[in-house]
């Protein structure tokens, strides 16, 4: 009986930890006000980015089926611009602040799929903050190359709030 109990104390505790951990998302996102092109403020590195020294965007444009077509883009090291072009899909068509993101395509079909979080939107989409449910990737985004630094401690904000380390993140070049 005692390690029933125990199991049972342990089953509980598991689960409310995961509920405490739970990433949240912004209440909703209009998409045709996100769409357009967004710069990189800031990021946690990552090794599909590794190329990239400055000058990183994001465009999305709005297909008529609903999912959004994505281009991202840096300069690399040798002053190149590295193009990768991708996919999203909206995961929660209630808030459209959960969706998930593709590059790698054959054949018309995308596979691997990432998720792609909206955790955080100005007022007015000034800026936008991206997480993942594991917080191993995020991004704070601007609708223009520098963001003033009482809306990027706000995105710090929203990241510290939602469980992620500031110190995980580095400011991009642009």
């Amino acid at each position: 009986m005692k390690t029933i109990i125990i199991l049972l104390g342990l089953v509980l505790t598991v689960n409310i930890s995961a509920q405490n951990n739970e990433l949240k998302t912004v209440k909703s996102v209009d998409l045709k006000k996100y769409v357009g092109t967004w710069y990189e403020i800031s990021k946690i590195p990552n090794k599909f980015q590794k190329q990239c020294v400055k000058g990183t965007t994001a465009q999305y444009k709005l297909n008529e089926d609903g999912e959004i077509e994505v281009i991202n883009s840096c300069i690399d090291i040798d002053g190149e611009k590295d193009v990768a072009n991708g996919l999203a899909r909206i995961v929660d068509k209630n808030t459209n602040s959960k969706l998930e993101v593709s590059f790698v395509s054959i054949f018309g079909w995308h596979l691997f799929w990432g998720d792609y979080w909206v955790i955080g939107l100005g007022e007015n989409y000034e800026y936008a903050v991206v997480g993942t449910p594991s917080r191993k990737y995020g991004w704070i985004l601007s609708r223009t190359p520098q963001l003033d630094k009482e809306k990027l401690d706000e995105a710090y904000k929203v990241l510290e709030d939602s469980g992620y380390k500031i110190k995980d993140f580095e400011l991009s070049k642009q």
